[in-house]
């Protein structure tokens, strides 16, 4: 490799040349990597409730979805910038690919329930496209457009249990914990990560999720949608983001694992009482 005008060799610079990414890499693979997470706990927690073909045809509709959402992004981006690349055409493939298996999946699952499913979905729907309209902007990382696809992707949980048959309470009051557990748990991560880089980041913001996503159960198991015990465990790992936001902040790896495995706790816990 080439420095200050002289060349040298990887092993006699002990550098390292940074790897590049392959254009399908690019417009196929999310980066979110806590969205993976996210998506997967409510459709998880639906087919702990309800297990049914038709719960899990939905499951993988939501995962590729969130797959799906990365080239729709370019796409997006690049019609609102006004041009078409080889990456756009790219992309574009790769979108009506995904796109055909999520149909032929809610087809699936459409033909196969024991209850309609599609109100969650619907009412989830503005979220979606809020999410999206950032999205097409180019400012996905803001706070709002995540808050909005983490609180929308949880009506899969709802509409996983009714599928396989589960009362429309029940059904409900899933949404309701991955939600609140979702939504605590994304300014909390912000908080963090802003900390880990020496950035400003009050710890208002992280600790007003908190209380909000407590609250959300709370009212949740006052209407006997929720469980006492998902509650109860929503408002520990609100006790336990509460505490660690004012802790030195962690690696974002480290972070990114406890709020998973927080989050695999809630979703155990109220499937065993659901």
């Amino acid at each position: 490799m080439a420095a200050h005008g002289v060349t040298t060799s990887p092993a006699t610079s002990g550098e390292r040349r940074p790897r590049t990414r392959s254009p399908l890499r690019t417009v196929a693979v999310p980066t979110e990597h806590g969205g993976w997470s996210l998506t997967a706990e409510p459709a998880l927690l639906g087919l702990l409730v309800a297990p049914s073909g038709a719960g899990l045809a939905l499951a993988v509709a939501a995962m590729v979805a969130f797959v799906a959402r990365t080239p729709l992004k370019v796409v997006l981006v690049d019609r609102w910038r006004g041009r078409w690349l080889e990456r756009s055409r790219l992309a574009a493939g790769v979108l009506a690919a995904e796109g055909a298996l999520i149909v032929a999946l809610l087809a699936v699952a459409w033909v196969t329930a024991e209850r309609p499913f599609w109100l969650p979905l619907l009412a989830a729907s503005p979220l979606v496209v809020l999410e999206l309209w950032f999205d097409m902007r180019s400012r996905s990382r803001r706070l709002l457009p995540e808050l909005a696809g983490t609180v929308g992707i949880g009506s899969v949980a709802a509409a996983v249990a009714l599928a396989g048959g589960e009362a429309t309470t029940v059904a409900w009051g899933l949404w309701a914990v991955v939600a609140a557990r979702g939504g605590a748990s994304v300014p909390h991560v912000r908080t963090q990560v802003l900390r880990l880089h020496g950035r400003p980041a009050p710890t208002w913001h992280s600790d007003l999720a908190q209380v909000a996503g407590a609250a959300v159960v709370v009212a949740g198991w006052w209407l006997d949608a929720v469980p006492p015990a998902a509650a109860a465990a929503v408002a520990v790992v609100a006790a336990l983001n509460l505490a660690m936001v004012r802790a030195a902040p962690k690696p974002a790896k480290v972070i990114g694992l406890q709020q998973t495995l927080l989050g695999v706790a809630v979703v155990v816990v109220t499937a065993l009482a659901a």
